[in-house]
């Protein structure tokens, strides 16, 4: 079983701040393959589907941003996922809007959705950072992580998106490199 896990925060308020990158990724897979089995537990939303040979479950956590940890490891916990397959998506000021990159382990680099799922179930897991942009100055981040995108920003975050469900079989089968050749824009 592999678990794809958006991070963001709950709520219309929300919905499409840079914070959220994670739950926008889930949704567009969500509705790129059609799936329609949502289900309501372990605190969030979640849905089980398959991608070729692969099981999977997509998660977006109804907790905010720094508590989903506990929600995610329930979870994950309850369909034996293994800390290798999962993929979760988050967003990453260190990276222009359109990048993005693939961790496994490592630092949370200050990420409050990270570190609370580090506490749960620890580093080693695969993290998709996705480029949000950087402010220019850290006083400003907490404001700009919680704002929406900028109308000029959209097209690369919505085709960015497409490229990420339309090439998710890859990252599933654990063909990193060649899924982030597929999903990088020009």
């Amino acid at each position: 079983m592999i678990a794809l896990v958006g991070l963001g925060n709950p709520g219309k308020k929300y919905k499409y701040n840079r914070h959220n990158i994670g739950y926008l990724v889930i949704d567009e897979i969500v509705k790129s393959f059609d799936i329609d089995n949502q289900k309501t537990k372990f605190n969030g939303k979640f849905y089980k589907s398959s991608i070729g040979q692969k099981n999977i479950i997509l998660f977006k956590s109804n907790d905010y941003m720094n508590e989903c940890g506990y929600s995610i490891s329930q979870i994950i916990s309850f369909f034996k996922v293994k800390n290798e397959d999962l993929y979760v998506f988050h967003d990453d000021l260190d990276l222009e809007v359109g990048k993005i990159r693939i961790k496994n382990g490592g630092s949370s680099a200050g990420h409050n959705g990270l570190k609370s799922i580090d506490k749960y179930i620890g580093k080693n897991y695969n993290r998709l950072r996705i480029g949000i942009g950087h402010p220019g100055e850290k006083k400003l981040v907490e404001k700009y992580v919680l704002s929406n995108f900028k109308k000029g920003e959209w097209p690369y975050l919505s085709l960015i998106n497409q490229n990420i469900s339309e090439n998710i079989d890859l990252l599933v089968n654990n063909k990193h490199s060649s899924f982030l050749n597929k999903i990088k824009l020009s």
